[in-house]
C-alpha cells in the first residue's frame, strides 16, 4: 500500500468522523468558503496518521529483504571448482584444503557445521554453535564414526576424503537425507531449528534437499 492510498484512507476516515458533527444539509453551504482549508487540514492529518503505518511497512520490507539474503550467505568464491556429484546423488564442493590423514569409513571425525534448508531459501535448521553449554560461543562439534549408521548416509559419504582444517559444502538429496532417514543425526539443537526442519520433512510436497557447510576439526 503506497503513501497516497494511506493518506486517502486516513482522510476519508477523518471526513466521516467530522461529518457526524456537521448537522443538517443547510449548514454545509454556510461552511463552503472553508472547504479548501478543511481539505488541506484533513490531508495533513491523514499524512500524520499514515506515518506509523508507513514506518511499519518499511520495517517489514527490510525484514523481508533480510530473509531473502539468508540463502545468499557464504557464496562460493569466484573461479572456484564446480560441484562434484557422487554415485548416491550427493554433491560436494571444496572451499578450503586441509592437511593430514583423509576421512575414510571407520574414521572418527569432529565437525563444526551448519545445515540449511534449500526449499526455504537457506534457512538454518542445524548449527553446532547453537549447542553452547559454556556460553563462550564455541558450540559443541558433531562427533561420529563414519559408516556407523548414526548420521545421514548423504553426510557420511559427503565427508569422505576431507582432512583436518578442510571446509566443504555438501548437498544431500532426500533419499539419502531426512526424507528417508528423519531420525538420524544431525538433529536440530533448538526449537526454532526443529520447527524449520519439520516444516520441510513433514511436508512431502516440499523439496527435502538440505545443504551442509562442514569444517573438519579432527580426524582419528
Amino acid at each position: 500500500m503506497n503513501l497516497l492510498s494511506l493518506c486517502l484512507i486516513a482522510t476519508l476516515t477523518t471526513s466521516s468522523v467530522g461529518g457526524l458533527s456537521l448537522g443538517k444539509k443547510s449548514h454545509r453551504r454556510a461552511n463552503a468558503p472553508s472547504t479548501r482549508r478543511s481539505i488541506l487540514q484533513q490531508a495533513s492529518f491523514g499524512i500524520a496518521t499514515a506515518a506509523p503505518f508507513i514506518h511499519n511497512i518499511n520495517v517489514a520490507n527490510a525484514a523481508d529483504a533480510q530473509f531473502v539474503e539468508v540463502g545468499q550467505q557464504e557464496r562460493p568464491p569466484d573461479g572456484g571448482t564446480p560441484f562434484s556429484t557422487l554415485s548416491n546423488g550427493v554433491q560436494v564442493k571444496d572451499f578450503k584444503a586441509g592437511s593430514g590423514a583423509s576421512v575414510q569409513t571407520g574414521s572418527k571425525v569432529e565437525l563444526t557445521m551448519k545445515g540449511r534448508l534449500i526449499n526455504l531459501n537457506g534457512v538454518i535448521f542445524y548449527d553446532t554453535k547453537s549447542n553452547d553449554p559454556n556460553g563462550f560461543g564455541e558450540g559443541t562439534p558433531l562427533i561420529f564414526t563414519v559408516g556407523d549408521g548414526t548420521v545421514l548416509p548423504g553426510l557420511d559419504s559427503g565427508v569422505i576424503g576431507m582432512t583436518k582444517g578442510s571446509i566443504r559444502r555438501i548437498i544431500v538429496p532426500a533419499d539419502v537425507g531426512y526424507g528417508k532417514f528423519p531420525s538420524l543425526e544431525p538433529q536440530p539443537l533448538t526449537g526454532t531449528e526443529k520447527r524449520a526442519l519439520d516444516s520441510v520433512v513433514k511436508n512431502s510436497r516440499r523439496d527435502q534437499t538440505v545443504m551442509f557447510d562442514v569444517k573438519v576439526n579432527r580426524v582419528r
